[in-house]
């Protein structure tokens, strides 16, 4: 017997819990928002890594132009090689597993490469500790331009950069050339273009994640909205209705209906609660349901207590075989649920092969229906069927005798069709 699946079940719990579900969704948003986050991190920080090679090298460059003397083309060229090699190795890091998992130190490196080691190989080289403002300025300005992510590692970098000189300073404590007035003006400056870097990025970043959160949610409605169309239509069907709303209609030659009627259920609804009965239902449909989708029958519609079903369209198979087989898991399905629940269910099937007209008619509440004779002619196999059999009309005997067994159950009279050959599939 085949059980409602889990996801089946959970619809309605889903729906009833639905704060827990948001707060689910919540959380896995976030995580592959930080996913996505990482990436680009990565993505940009491998960019500013080229971007600072080339730089570095067209100042390297210059340095090396503009210096009369040999000696000090030689300690220009010696900042600049380190600086290269720094950044050489981000970049590299980049797309190592290390740099995968910790982007944010690569991101400090680069930044203090340019920052903190050239302020260092000057005090070194030069023993010059004149804050390199414009240096600093460039670089903070460029890291929220190109990562505009994270804030709090740009306030890092920056304090580090500072930091960095403040402690260069008090170990060589040294004379400064110009008046305190124009540190002054610098340090305002400075201040300034850090607020704003670190205020922009923050601002970004908070953009960018609502754009994050609402493109999501906009693809789980579609997802939703696409998942409730296809529970309602065929795949194809579903397809072209998006893509041509009017009215479908198609004609196939040979298809094989099923009917099924739960025998005696207006009685029982007299003597058994609505929520009960409802219950029994929806677990009899919901079996029914999967083993529609496990023999690749398509679901027309439920009336009531009655269960419709056709196989050969809209994509053509061996329809007859396929409802013949779901009509025999039924009744052993139906066999199997009364043992379990202590009930007396009883179904008669009918089925019938033949011409039908198949389609989507109307402006609201739309189904895919089946209209013709065949759809008539299944309706009166169940209707003059024995309860707890199936009955099969001689063109459906026709396609499945060399491989079913029937009980030949003669001429009976149908209304509105006259006498008909009937059959009791095996």
């Amino acid at each position: 017997m085949i059980h409602p699946s889990h996801s089946d079940k959970t619809q309605l719990d889903a729906l009833i819990s639905h704060g827990m579900s948001n707060r689910q969704t919540n959380n896995n948003l976030a995580e592959s928002y930080k996913e996505q986050r990482q990436s680009f991190l990565l993505k940009r920080l491998q960019l500013q890594a080229q971007i600072m090679l080339v730089a570095g090298l067209t100042l390297i460059a210059f340095f090396l132009w503009a210096n009369s003397y040999l000696e000090a083309k030689i300690y220009a060229f010696k900042i600049g090689i380190v600086v290269e090699l720094f950044t050489l190795i981000c970049w590299g890091l980049c797309k190592t597993p290390i740099g995968r998992r910790h982007p944010d130190l690569i991101f400090l490196s680069l930044c203090w490469a340019v920052t903190c080691v050239v302020q260092i190989d000057i005090a070194l080289l030069f023993n010059n500790l004149e804050p390199k403002s414009n240096i600093w300025t460039l670089m903070f300005l460029t890291q929220a331009t190109i990562i505009p992510v994270q804030w709090w590692m740009h306030l890092i970098s920056q304090s580090g950069t500072i930091i960095c000189y403040l402690t260069l300073y008090l170990l060589y404590n040294p004379i400064l050339k110009n008046p305190s007035a124009f540190y002054a003006e610098q340090g305002l400056y400075f201040f300034w273009t850090c607020l704003i870097c670190v205020f922009s990025v923050f601002l970004y970043e908070r953009l960018r994640k609502k754009e994050f959160y609402a493109r999501k949610a906009m693809e789980l409605a579609q997802q939703k909205s696409e998942r409730l169309l296809l529970n309602i239509l065929p795949g194809m069907i579903a397809e072209q209705l998006k893509q041509q709303p009017t009215t479908i209609a198609d004609s196939f030659m040979e298809v094989t209906v099923l009917f099924a009627d739960i025998v005696g259920f207006t009685e029982l609804s007299a003597r058994t609660s609505p929520t009960e009965l409802v219950e029994f239902l929806n677990t009899i449909f919901c079996l029914f349901d999967q083993l529609a989708e496990l023999h690749g029958v398509e679901k027309i519609k439920t009336i009531g207590d009655a269960y419709m079903a056709v196989a050969g369209l809209p994509q053509s198979n061996d329809h007859a075989s396929a409802i013949a087989n779901m009509a025999l898991d039924m009744l052993n399905d139906i066999a199997i649920f009364n043992a379990e629940n202590n009930q007396l269910f009883s179904i008669r099937i009918g089925i019938s092969t033949g011409p039908v007209v198949a389609g989507v008619i109307g402006l609201k509440k739309f189904a895919y229906d089946l209209w013709g004779d065949t759809v008539n002619t299944v309706s009166r196999m169940e209707s003059h069927e024995i309860v707890g059999s199936i009955q099969v009309c001689e063109a459906t005997s026709q396609l499945l005798k060399d491989k079913y067994l029937f009980d030949k159950r003669g001429l009976i009279q149908v209304k509105g069709k006259g006498e008909m050959m009937t059959y009791i599939l095996k």
